[in-house]
């Protein structure tokens, strides 16, 4: 039995898992990934994570490769260029890492990419040729397929559509940079925002009982789907700032669809209704209504499939 080891390496977790090529999840673990922490710690969770899983399924499994998504990942180099959310260092030489500490060949590409491909071969993508990815997760990743192919470009670093600028001089962003889509339209940004709103606002909302570094956009998500007034309002925000960045990527592309995947997409129309009022008030009218905003329906284990996904694409 030939398996592929999916690695989803996150800004706060790491999912990894052993899949068929028909996207079978035979076994499936997660960590902390550590990224404030060194890089070597972050193998030796690896490592400790795939015996954990290997003794899940049979003995005569073969390891055929390694499919990885992480943010920042170039797919030419093999490494993570400068990846705003780690300390792991501005050159981080992942392929090459974890080939030489598992002895099969490894593919990375950004972890927005590998959840598009992820999408196309087993999510609501299927049977698209030409679609755009946005994960709103701790950042915001891109994942652009044109011609039923990854648009890579020609450094490795195509899509990285959560440092477009959406506000001169707003807010500062994790990469250095100031107004970037990141800073608003992720877990990051729409905390963010809750905590500019609570400051600002004399309402009651449990969200003020939550210290910033316990809460999450799931949390957040959850508390607007309770009626919460602050949460609510910060998915407005976002919705409207998204919503433009929407507009201007249907110029670009034309894509048959947009899809949003991320904790922060558990908010569902919460999210999407002000954000498709933004998109359709802000887009060229050649492609008004035209548009598709899709929900990812892929979550928990499948965050591995992207990447396997990606290894059965380009190496089997």
């Amino acid at each position: 039995m030939d398996l592929v080891l999916g690695i989803d390496l996150g800004g706060t977790f790491t999912k990894i898992g052993l899949v068929t090529k028909e996207g079978e999840v035979k076994a499936f673990t997660e960590f902390e990934t550590g990224g404030k922490e060194s890089f070597e710690l972050f193998l030796e969770r690896l490592a400790k994570a795939y015996s954990l899983i290997s003794n899940e399924v049979s003995k005569d499994y073969k390891l055929v490769g390694i499919g990885i998504g992480a943010p920042n990942a170039n797919h030419h180099s093999g490494c993570m260029e400068h990846p705003p959310n780690f300390r792991w260092g501005d050159i981080v030489p992942l392929a090459e890492k974890v080939k030489v500490q598992f002895g099969v060949d490894v593919i990375i590409t950004n972890d927005a990419n590998a959840a598009a491909i992820g999408q196309k071969e087993y999510g609501v993508a299927r049977g698209m040729k030409n679609f755009v990815l946005l994960t709103l997760g701790t950042g915001l990743g891109g994942g652009i397929v044109v011609k039923g192919k990854l648009l890579h470009g020609a450094y490795g670093m195509a899509g990285e559509i959560g440092h477009v600028n959406v506000k001169l001089d707003g807010r500062l962003c994790n990469c250095g940079l100031h107004g970037c889509l990141e800073a608003y339209a992720s877990a990051t940004g729409v905390k963010r925002t809750v905590f500019k709103f609570l400051a600002e606002w004399q309402v009651d909302s449990p969200l003020r009982k939550v210290s910033y570094d316990e809460m999450t956009g799931v949390m957040i998500a959850e508390a607007a789907l309770q009626g919460d007034p602050i949460a609510i309002q910060a998915f407005e925000y976002t919705g409207d700032i998204l919503g433009n960045k929407l507009a201007d990527i249907a110029a670009y592309f034309d894509p048959e669809a947009i899809i949003l995947a991320g904790g922060l997409t558990k908010a569902g129309d919460i999210l999407l209704n002000p954000t498709k009022k933004s998109m359709n008030k802000n887009i060229f009218v050649a492609y008004r209504n035209k548009q598709n905003i899709l929900i990812s329906k892929m979550s928990g284990q499948d965050a591995v499939l992207g990447a396997v996904a990606l290894f059965w694409n380009e190496k089997v």
